[in-house]
């Protein structure tokens, strides 16, 4: 599969679930503007994805019009608890790299599961993506995209009531859909 390929159903998910389920509040912003800059991470090592994450992070330094990163890996990194430790130690390099409150690592993987949650509630579908990523986000647009948001601190328990309002086999669908889906 051509990283070409991996974009496309990449943005799908972002059209079809974040915000076609209106779980982000600015991601539409962002795919109107085209200011999502994507990077296909293939044989993905820890190493290889702290690096990719540092050149991102300068890439946002010294580029306004990128508005947010998506680190794919496509390849690697399915098991969620090896995912989540990657995650840590990604977060961590961005705290020595003194980048707290200029950007936000999210985290999205196929198998996400929220804490104190099962496996199959549809509320993991909040953060379930077709493929392990790192998404970094610039803090400052999400405190000016949240200024205009209606009760900003209740947009995970809004998104969490929507899924499980949807059911896991409407989420399932959805997501997969956006696999075979090349347009």
């Amino acid at each position: 599969m051509t990283d070409d390929i991996i974009i496309t159903q990449t943005n799908n998910w972002i059209k079809s679930v974040v915000t076609g389920c209106n779980f982000c509040p600015f991601a539409a912003k962002a795919m109107l503007k085209k200011s999502i800059h994507y990077v296909v991470l293939r044989d993905a090592t820890l190493k290889s994805i702290l690096e990719t994450v540092v050149l991102e992070l300068q890439r946002l330094d010294t580029n306004e019009s990128i508005e947010t990163t998506l680190i794919i890996l496509p390849d690697n990194f399915n098991d969620f608890s090896a995912y989540l430790d990657m995650i840590d130690i990604a977060e961590q390099l961005m705290s020595k790299e003194k980048y707290n409150g200029i950007y936000q690592l999210a985290s999205f993987h196929p198998e996400y599961v929220f804490a104190d949650a099962v496996a199959n509630d549809a509320a993991n579908y909040t953060n379930r993506s077709i493929y392990p990523m790192l998404h970094i986000l610039r803090e400052e647009s999400i405190t000016k995209a949240l200024e205009n948001f209606k009760d900003p601190e209740k947009i995970p328990e809004r998104n969490i009531d929507f899924a499980r309002q949807k059911g896991l086999e409407y989420m399932e669908m959805l997501r997969i859909a956006c696999m075979g889906n090349q347009t």
